[in-house]
């Protein structure tokens, strides 16, 4: 679902993240704030001045944003479900969890505290509003206080949509959950909620361009693409959590993996390894002990001038979190470590002893074979 992300800060001990997408969605909002929306509402102003209302509104409507992902977490924190981070993308924002809610209940709170956190920021901007007009503010602090009430009513009232995995998507699966008792079940029924709910968002994008209001068709049209991939993003993520859960990555890593020597120079190890066994990383050993690793990203990164000139020990890595898993490691935990990394390839450890190697490809290949032989729906 998300490509480069910067981390921002964190809070309560959650990391914001910022996907790269989130920029053009900061452009494009402060830009239709600045030309369209407070101009339309708010007569007189400066040009500059409609800008800065543009500017702190988009910051606000980050901040709401923040504080809507913040007020899930925090509920999945209360049932204890990891969140790994808050991340900001081009529609909006997700907690990211690690694993699925024990329960029915603990599904349908934390799917709700986003739309009603979403609505106090948007009465206690409206109550602002109503206050900066009777000590008479500027008009320009009384338009965002405006936009703000309305952009937090506007978004939790988008969420409460039944349709997965908007947040009111979610409490629909809930209660499926606790009507059926099977969260797989509820989570497909959901899924598919969502994914028609976003060729509907699709068929109206359409019929807006038809009409003449081509850029509200276009944004509701990607919207409706967006939410049907992640409808079926969402599903297959759910099964991939409780398949995978469970399994111990020594049940099929390759033992015994290919290794190279400190000392052949990156030339070599590239026309004698990465070129061969098309691998994107390698443990590194001297005198049979493990230093480090080497990988594809390291190398591409070094001017090729220097390739016979530097040795595999001049540029190996120490081997990290970021690279190995220890035997005993699930699944999961591993494809997520991949998913954070972007390392398709993890080093498993016994201790400080190299035992074997796990791939992205191994993983997926566990996952469909478990999804053919168990049947899933």
């Amino acid at each position: 679902m998300f490509g480069r992300r910067v981390t921002l800060f964190k809070i309560l001990g959650f990391k914001v993240q910022l996907d790269v997408s989130w920029m053009f969605l900061a452009v494009l909002v402060t830009w239709s704030l600045a030309r369209g929306y407070f101009p339309a509402h708010y007569l007189g102003l400066s040009d500059s001045t409609y800008w800065w209302m543009g500017t702190v509104g988009a910051i606000g409507l980050f901040g709401s944003i923040v504080f809507h992902e913040l007020a899930h977490s925090l509920v999945a924190r209360h049932y204890g479900i990891p969140i790994s981070s808050i991340t900001l993308f081009i529609f909006g924002g997700v907690a990211q969890m690690e694993k699925e809610p024990p329960s029915p209940k603990a599904e349908f709170l934390m799917a709700i505290a986003g739309p009603i956190s979403s609505f106090v920021l948007s009465a206690a901007s409206y109550l602002a509003f109503q206050v900066g007009y009777q000590v008479q503010l500027p008009l320009s602090a009384i338009g965002v206080l405006g936009y703000l009430a309305f952009a937090n009513s506007l978004l939790g009232g988008f969420n409460l949509i039944p349709a997965f995995p908007l947040d009111g998507g979610r409490a629909l699966r809930a209660g499926l959950w606790h009507w059926k008792n099977d969260l797989r079940r509820a989570t497909r029924w959901a899924s598919m909620a969502g994914s028609t709910f976003g060729f509907v968002l699709m068929m109206a994008g359409i019929l807006h361009v038809i009409t003449g209001d081509f850029m509200v068709g276009v944004w509701w049209f990607v919207m409706g693409i967006f939410l049907r991939e992640a409808a079926a993003a969402s599903y297959y993520q759910m099964i991939a959590r409780t398949m995978l859960g469970g399994e111990p990555i020594r049940r099929f890593m390759t033992p015994n993996p290919m290794t190279v020597s400190s000392d052949l120079s990156l030339n070599e190890v590239v026309e004698e390894h990465f070129y061969r066994s098309l691998h994107d990383i390698y443990p590194v050993v001297e005198n049979s002990r493990l230093i480090g690793c080497i990988s594809s990203r390291q190398i591409a990164g070094i001017p090729r001038e220097q390739w016979t000139r530097l040795t595999v020990r001049d540029v190996a890595v120490p081997c990290s979190k970021d690279n190995t898993v220890g035997i005993d490691t699930g699944a999961l935990a591993a494809l997520s470590t991949m998913n954070r990394t972007g390392n398709s390839r993890l080093l498993v450890l016994d201790g400080d002893h190299l035992v074997g190697i796990v791939t992205l490809k191994d993983l997926m290949k566990l996952l469909a074979l478990k999804l053919d032989l168990e049947r899933v729906d």
